[in-house]
């Protein structure tokens, strides 16, 4: 938390400065690009042999036995056994863990994109392959690159923007036909009420509200997945890795 006002002015700790103080330095600048472009570059390296994924998100915070971590755990089974399609998830433990976990236990494959955070976030023991990112856009983008699938357990603030920010790249066609399913009817109760306040008032379409399967069945969430991609994709077989380039599957 920040200190109180000093000489009328806010006390602003280091960290937090680097990106509130405006424009730094163009070599400053330019570094940080590289940054970025060597973030993206590890990603591509890292989940580029990983095959066709379906990303589970959801919060760090529910443990085993919890009823969402149970869940989220069925589903991930599924995705590997009825699917035939590798879990991604964040990497970390809670939901993320339960579906990597669910992957593992059904004999499929378990891949994750963690973040480094100061708390919650460590990687989770049933990931066949991940990658530690830096900062969360990047995560995002490669979250959203490997996917044809999105499903949505309950979760907070982090889980929410990774909802919003896929269902709006759907939504404005940056990437299309790609199912987007939401587990957790009572935890979203409110939100999908509050969807149809949105559509009463004219912010959003009737046929944006297509675009989410509200359920609590692993099985109509695969089934209504297996579906949409039946209807919309054909799933092409990935290259192999090139020895000279040092890749890896």
């Amino acid at each position: 938390m920040n200190k109180p006002p000093q000489n009328g002015r806010p006390f602003i700790n280091r960290n937090e400065e680097v990106w509130l103080d405006g424009p730094k330095s163009r070599g400053f600048e330019l570094m940080f690009l590289f940054r970025v472009v060597w973030q993206f570059i590890k990603g591509f390296r890292a989940l580029h042999f990983v095959g066709p994924c379906v990303t589970v998100f959801g919060s760090a915070r529910f443990h085993a036995g919890h009823r969402y971590y149970e869940e989220a755990r069925k589903v991930g089974g599924l995705i590997a056994s009825d699917l035939g399609m590798t879990v991604m998830t964040g990497g970390g433990p809670g939901i993320m863990e339960a579906a990597n976990r669910g992957a593992r236990e059904a004999g499929g494959k378990s891949v994750g994109c963690n973040i480094e955070l100061p708390m919650e976030q460590h990687e989770n023991p049933y990931l066949d392959k991940f990658v530690t990112i830096d900062f969360f856009f990047v995560r995002k983008v490669l979250l959203a690159k490997y996917s044809y699938a999105f499903i949505i357990l309950p979760g907070g603030f982090g889980t929410m923007d990774e909802f919003f920010e896929t269902l709006t790249l759907i939504q404005t066609r940056k990437v299309t036909n790609f199912p987007i399913v939401v587990m957790g009817m009572d935890y979203y109760k409110p939100l999908q009420e509050y969807m149809q306040f949105m559509y009463t008032q004219g912010t959003i379409s009737a046929e944006d509200l297509k675009l989410l399967l509200f359920t609590d069945d692993p099985k109509e969430a695969v089934e209504h997945i297996r579906k949409y991609l039946d209807t919309n994709y054909q799933v092409k077989k990935r290259s192999r890795p090139v020895w000279w380039l040092l890749e890896r599957a």
